[in-house]
């Protein structure tokens, strides 16, 4: 009875991470899908956030007692409003980068952000390295191949090593010049690095303000009426703002509830579960789900250059995931040991 019950402790965030990158991924194929359907961007985020928000509200008014919830005060509203700015502007560049480009390319790149993570906390004085360890070692050579690995992607489409065929993609879907390519990935590289900068930002307002539903809910508010005030001014045409119950509303729903609320879920439960670095290693899953299903629903073709710039970005993303789970072992391990030492030593 035991071992089954390890067995589902550990094959049940296994699923969860899995399904967490299929949405993920489903995501993007389904954002470039309404977009070459005619759906504004802009005007898809907006209301993928509004919805998202009212869906929480509920948690965050019935969940949590008055009591348990920390003060609300104006400098964690500040906080949860720049945070919220970080997230929205990460959200608008990487629906243009999924427009000008692919969801495979927006898939590849997003494996960039452990790197860009790295980067930030060293300037922010969070990280230190340690030239003597290989650990720390790996750590900045696998930034610098993840961000290599992602000039790769950018720059070089290369041949298709295997093509679809299908009458919705001659019609609707004709893919980007490599211009557009190009203008895609660096606005994909925008995304990663404003996802980077929410990353280090949320871990700062975490210890400040511990009520993650909260953050969550005021991060949504916010990033409704920061990307509605941008759509106002970008989006001039009123009828780019009419919700039909046809694909465009569909594509809403899904980005609000599956997309943004059960990824959500699903990544919180894991991480509570296995840690963050066992939901960590599923980032490249990510590249197969989104390969397959623009393949499948697009029609997209799979280029040369998106497999190697890929492959390269997977190599360092793992090994700057390898040496911080080294160093965590080893902080891990003085911690341990320091707990572990007798209190009155024998001095004779």
């Amino acid at each position: 009875m035991a071992t089954w019950v390890n067995g589902w402790g550990k094959l049940l965030p296994f699923l969860g991470m899995l399904m967490a990158m299929l949405t993920q991924s489903g995501s993007m194929v389904v954002i470039k899908f309404a977009m070459t359907d005619g759906m504004n961007k802009y005007v898809m985020v907006v209301y993928s956030m509004a919805l998202s928000s009212s869906i929480l509200l509920p948690f965050v008014l019935f969940l949590h007692s008055r009591s348990e919830l920390p003060l609300l005060t104006v400098p964690a509203l500040g906080s949860f409003f720049l945070l919220a700015l970080f997230a929205s502007s990460a959200h608008i560049m990487a629906y243009v980068g999924i427009e000008l480009s692919s969801p495979t390319l927006a898939s590849a790149i997003l494996n960039v952000i452990p790197a860009f993570t790295f980067v930030l906390a060293l300037i922010f004085r969070m990280e230190e390295v340690h030239w003597r360890y290989f650990s720390s070692q790996a750590k900045v050579l696998g930034t610098i191949v993840s961000i290599g690995g992602a000039f790769v992607v950018i720059l070089y489409k290369g041949p298709p090593i295997f093509r679809t065929h299908s009458s919705y993609t001659s019609n609707k879907l004709q893919f980007s010049a490599q211009p557009n390519w190009i203008l895609g990935g660096i606005f994909l590289v925008a995304d990663s690095f404003l996802s980077s900068m929410w990353y280090i930002y949320q871990a700062s307002v975490a210890k400040k303000y511990p009520a993650v539903t909260v953050i969550v809910f005021f991060q949504f508010l916010f990033s409704t009426i920061q990307c509605g005030v941008f759509a106002l001014i970008a989006v001039r045409d009123p009828t780019e703002w009419e919700l039909k119950f046809d694909r465009g509303l569909s594509v809403i729903l899904y980005q609000a509830i599956v997309a943004t609320m059960l990824r959500y879920t699903l990544t919180t439960w894991c991480v509570h579960r296995a840690g963050p670095l066992f939901c960590a290693m599923f980032k490249p899953v990510g590249i197969i789900f989104t390969v397959s299903m623009s393949a499948i629903f697009l029609g997209e073709n799979f280029g040369l250059g998106s497999l190697i710039g890929a492959v390269i970005i997977v190599i360092g993303f793992y090994a700057v995931l390898w040496g911080n789970s080294r160093e965590e072992n080893k902080i891990e391990n003085l911690e341990s040991s320091s707990h572990n030492a007798p209190l009155l030593q024998d001095r004779s």
